[in-house]
């Protein structure tokens, strides 16, 4: 049997928590994922206009096999300092390797653009984002809000105001229960819903009326297959983690994290483009096994992608009008 988790949050999955900061002032901010215990991570980077921190670090040729957490951003590039403020939060905690007397948490990263959204962005000499990862990662927890806060903040979503967004299943596999869960900062280029119609790409995804029971397409409808690209463009991005119980090693994550995009091409029409920064990263906290190797995460990787959709679907469905920047829900009712 597949059904949501309990709180339909990427916290579902036992060991993850997360936490949020913004700045309303400036219309950005910064979401966090820790584990309670350091994690086995992998990547999968698909934009053409990516901003990252430590990804390199994720391929399984390298040395590093756990992470202590995963950051995802506002701000562009300046959005790379929230990393070093969660590194800073977690060092007091003294969560990291250690090397002597070092202690060094890795916090893989990734940024989204909202420098145009019409916040206050004269923050002077010092960026708002290492204070901003700090605030994030000091307010952790299992529960926490969807639409505007965090790293969805000053998300703008295919002319729709963006936002957070998150989604989780549980199943079985064997004699294991696993759980996998999603959360996305959604800021694309591309567009949610189908041309002349509130109803999203990912309607068919929809669990238990998260979406508003998203209405069917009309029977014959034909679907107007071109896009109108707002201008001016290379201001995207949809940042995405995964979270699972499952025993992963990091290639068997990396699967997971290809097969997990395939989730914002169900959401996102177009996506992956040279103007966007998609990047999906995984977390195993290595709990449960799978019964079968190959079998167990091809499962765990479609219903990754499923959560990964229903996740952005959320975030924007969620989020509330901010200035100029029209809801879905105020745009087409909820």
């Amino acid at each position: 049997m597949i059904k949501t988790g309990k709180q339909n949050l990427i916290t579902d999955v036992p060991g993850i928590q997360v936490g949020n900061a913004q700045d309303e002032l400036i219309r950005t901010g910064v979401t966090v994922i820790l584990p309670d215990e350091p994690a086995v991570a992998s990547a999968d980077i698909r934009g053409g206009g990516p901003g990252t921190r430590e990804t390199e670090a994720l391929n399984s040729d390298c040395l590093v096999d756990v992470v202590h957490g995963i950051v995802l951003s506002g701000g562009s590039a300046y959005g790379l300092d929230a990393a070093g403020g969660v590194m800073a939060s977690l060092r007091e905690q003294k969560i990291g390797f250690n090397l002597g007397d070092a202690i060094i948490p890795i916090v893989p990263s990734a940024i989204l653009f909202d420098l145009l959204n019409g916040g206050d962005k004269d923050w002077g000499v010092k960026p708002p984002y290492f204070d901003l990862g700090f605030k994030a990662a000091q307010a952790i927890g299992k529960g926490f809000d969807l639409g505007n806060i965090g790293a969805g903040y000053g998300a703008i979503a295919g002319g729709l105001k963006g936002g957070l967004g998150s989604a989780s299943f549980v199943f079985s596999e064997g004699e294991s229960k696993i759980s996998v869960g999603a959360i996305a900062a959604v800021n694309s280029m591309g567009s949610l819903t189908m041309p002349g119609s509130k109803t999203m790409w990912a309607f068919p995804y929809e669990q238990n009326d998260e979406l508003g029971k998203q209405p069917m397409p009309e029977k014959n409808t034909k679907i107007d297959l071109d896009f109108s690209f707002e201008l001016p463009l290379g201001k995207n991005t949809t940042l995405v983690t995964v979270a699972t119980d499952a025993v992963l090693t990091k290639p068997q994550a990396r699967r997971v994290a290809i097969m997990a995009q395939d989730g914002l091409a169900r959401a996102i029409r177009p996506i992956h483009s040279p103007f966007d920064g998609d990047c999906v990263f995984v977390l195993s906290t290595g709990k449960c096994e799978l019964s079968d190797p190959v079998v167990g995460v091809s499962k765990l990787g479609m219903l990754a992608a499923d959560c990964v959709a229903r996740a952005i679907s959320r975030g924007v469905y969620l989020a509330e009008t901010m200035g100029d920047l029209e809801s879905y829900r105020d745009r087409y009712g909820s």
